[in-house]
Parts: C-alpha cells; structure tokens; sequence
C-alpha cells in the first residue's frame, strides 16, 4: 500500500540526489550495491546488538537508495532488465538482514523466544510473498501484486517499531504484538496474491 502512496512524492524528493550522484559518475547499479552492502551491515551488526535507534537510522538511509537507483536509471536513461533483476534480488539479502539482526539479538535474550520466532515469521512469510508475486509474473499472470502487506509496508512497520522501541525503552512486548501481526499480515498477502493469481488462471480457461 505504501508503494502505492508514497513512491512518487519520494521520489520527487531524490530526484536532485539522484542527479547530483549521476555527475559524479556512480551508476544506478552501483547504488543498489551499495545501498545493499550498507542495509546488511547496519542491520546485522546495530540490531544484533540492541542498538535500535542507530540501526534504524543508518538503514533508513541505505534503503533510500532503493528508489535512488530506479531513479537514476530513468533520469539517465539507463534502465534495463538486468538492472531491476539485480535490484529485486539484492532487496532479498536486506529484507533478511533486517529480521536476521532480530533473530540475532532476540536468541540471546532470556525472555527472546517470543520475538525470534516472530521474526523468522516475518522473514519467511516475507520471502513468500515476494515470491508469489515473482512466480506468477514469470507464468505470465499479474494478477500477484495485491495484498495488505507488501515489501514497503513490511519495512516501514518494523523499522518505526525498532526506532520507538530503542528512542523509548519501551518494553520487548511491543516487538511480540508487532511482529507477529506483521507476521500474519504477510501471511494474509500471501493467500490474497495465491487467490489472486487462481482467480486470474479460472478467468481465462
């Protein structure tokens, strides 16, 4: 829903940046490395720590580079399939660093069980739903892009949960409620994208 909403008024925002890092002769694919590399890093190594405010802080601003990269490709002119393959592929290795770094750091908690599994859910329910929408794309459906949680959704709720959590001390029962919600709200998308794309297959036999 939030890609829906929010992308374009974003990306109105970065167009500049995205500009300004084209002169100085990085590429869109170098952006998304980039960008990659530094969500990985922060995520497993401030989330595995406890450090919640830091960690969200330095990811958020990785992960504008998932827009800064699709729009560099289009202000230059440069966009391709390679280029929205490899980026959809690495968004994989830091939608798992995020949930990773909370699996991390809940397994050692004396009371972290809860909050590990919820997000190894989310990470799997994730993964699934990403997925979905991939394989019925590659069988030529389209009808796998809808659902109450999407790659956006996902990440907004978790990164404002960790950035609250961490700025107030709020109690780790904040991240039980939230990732397991997370969790079944990724479940949900998933059997709406699997309806979905059924739906679609019936429409045209």
């Amino acid at each position: 829903m939030l890609n829906r909403f929010a992308r374009a008024f974003v990306t109105r925002l970065i167009t500049p940046i995205a500009k300004l890092l084209l002169r100085l002769g990085l590429s869109p694919d170098a952006v998304t490395i980039i960008g990659t590399v530094g969500v990985c890093f922060c995520a497993l190594f401030f989330f595995s720590r406890g450090e919640f405010v830091w960690g969200t802080v330095f990811i958020a601003l990785f992960v504008v580079s998932d827009l800064l990269d699709g729009t560099m490709a289009r202000v230059s002119g440069r966009q391709s399939n390679w280029g929205a393959f490899l980026d959809s592929t690495l968004d994989r290795f830091g939608d798992a660093s995020v949930f990773g770094g909370l699996v991390l750091y809940f397994t050692r908690q004396p009371d972290g069980a809860a909050n590990a599994w919820g997000a190894l859910a989310c990470l799997v329910f994730g993964f699934v739903t990403s997925y979905a929408r991939a394989r019925a794309e590659g069988l030529g459906f389209v009808g796998a892009n809808v659902g109450i949680a999407e790659r956006a959704d996902r990440l907004v709720v978790v990164l404002l949960t960790t950035f609250l959590v961490g700025l107030f001390s709020l109690p780790h029962v904040v991240f039980t409620v939230v990732l397991w919600l997370l969790a079944a709200a990724s479940a949900i998308t998933v059997a709406q994208r699997m309806l979905a794309v059924r739906a679609e297959m019936a429409g045209r036999q």
